[in-house]
This record gives C-alpha cells, structure tokens and sequence, in this order.
C-alpha cells in the first residue's frame, strides 16, 4: 500500500486514468519498448515499419503473420491494476480509463468508460463491406484475411503508424481529463504522440504518476511512484480487504 496515493484516491471524486504498456505486462502482454519488448528483437523489418498503414498495404503477408505471433496474445487475464480500475468506477470515484493499450483487459476486468486511443485487437472490420470480425477470425486465418461476404482483407480496428486517432475516441479522453480532479498516468515513458499530448488538457488537483522509469510528466507531479502498478494497486486492494 501506498498511503499518499491512498489518501489522495480518497479525497478524489472524478479519476481520470491514463496508461500504457506497462499496465498490461503483469498480464503477459509484451512491452514494446522495455529491454525485452518487441522492438528489441529481431526481424526481417523493424517493428516500426511493419506496424505501418504503408507495409500494411505493400506486405501484407509479412504484416499478419507478425500480428498474429506478436499482437494477438492468447490466455492474458486482467491483472490487479485493471481490477482496481475498474473497483473505483463501481465506486464512482473514477469516471474514465484512457489507454494506449489494444488488449480490451480494461474491458474484461469491468470497465466500463475506456477509451482507446489505438484501438483494440478484439474488432476487426472488412475494408470492402464493414463488416466486423472478432480476434478469432484473425487468429485462426492464413495469409491475408479476407472477408467471406466480399472477399476484402479484413483489417485489425488498431491504429498503425501513419493512421490518425479516432476524432470521436480523442474527444472524449479530453473531455474526461479536463473534468478530473485527479489524473493517475501509470505504465506509460510518455512517449508515444499523439497519446502522450492529451496530458496537457488535465486542470485538476492532483496527477499521480505510477511508472518504473523516469517520465517527462515527473516535475509537474504530486507524486511519483517507481513500482510496477499492479503491485501497487494490489497492495491497495489488500490493504481494503483486511479492513
């Protein structure tokens, strides 16, 4: 437990929570940008590339088969931090989750206001008809996805490199992080933009940030925390337990 983020949750009547990867590894989803994530491995194109609307379209059998071994992660389960996410909305403490993750473990832990601001593994939508496809159809397919109804690839709702956010899903993040009296950044370096920019809409009183390394949010913070957040929010669920 962590008495100063206690206290301060406490004292909060509309949270607002902005995370990343790092919220998500406790659950077995990879890190793109830890020492061991996918970007510090090798393969015939950078993860950078490959990730990209443009070798989406070029190389489309090299995109899918990295997006199924890589981005589709099978078993993950909500860990502790998602749980108490989602225990404070039931509280009504806490009014929106903003997210750079596309693992839907927000969702799967109760959840109910999440915005995510990439996307999500679980929707996948026909670029000929619009018809939309769950992860299942991506798993299990071969090659290039194709729509049974028209034969169009089916394409995965996350946004790749050279795609812009959903103007609907940013509006929204915004709005939340404007009304919150507290905002919680946790597992993210900050460092992914356009993501990382809707920090500066935040007006509240207290910003919390709950990360293992340094981010450039530090200065501006009331309090820093450099534990991994599940163990954090873990010992806070514990802590309620007990009393």
């Amino acid at each position: 437990m962590v008495p100063a983020l206690e206290k301060i949750i406490q004292e909060s009547d509309s949270i607002v929570f902005f995370g990343g990867a790092g919220v998500s590894t406790e659950s077995g989803i990879p890190d793109f940008r830890s020492v061991d994530g996918l970007y510090h491995q090798k393969y015939d194109y950078p993860p950078e590339t490959i990730l990209s609307h443009t070798f989406w379209e070029q190389n489309p059998e090299e995109f899918y088969r990295f997006y199924r071994d890589k981005l589709i992660v099978k078993g993950a389960r909500p860990n502790a931090a998602h749980l108490r996410l989602a225990k404070l909305e039931r509280e009504g403490r806490l009014k929106a989750v903003v997210t750079q993750n596309i693992d839907g473990l927000h969702q799967a832990a109760g959840s109910k206001t999440v915005y995510e601001l990439h996307g999500s593994t679980l929707r996948n939508y026909c670029t000929g008809c619009g018809k939309f496809y769950d992860i299942d159809f991506i798993a299990n397919s071969t090659g290039v996805p194709r729509c049974p109804d028209c034969g169009g690839i089916v394409k995965p709702d996350v946004v790749l490199y050279e795609e812009g956010l959903d103007d609907e899903v940013v509006s929204g993040a915004v709005q939340a992080i404007r009304r919150a009296d507290t905002l919680i950044v946790g597992g993210t370096s900050l460092v992914v933009y356009p993501a990382a920019g809707l920090l500066r809409y935040f007006r509240g009183r207290h910003l919390v940030v709950i990360n293992m390394q340094p981010t450039p949010a530090d200065e501006s913070a009331d309090l820093c925390i450099a534990q991994p957040i599940g163990q954090v929010l873990r010992e806070d669920v514990e802590s309620e337990e007990k009393r």
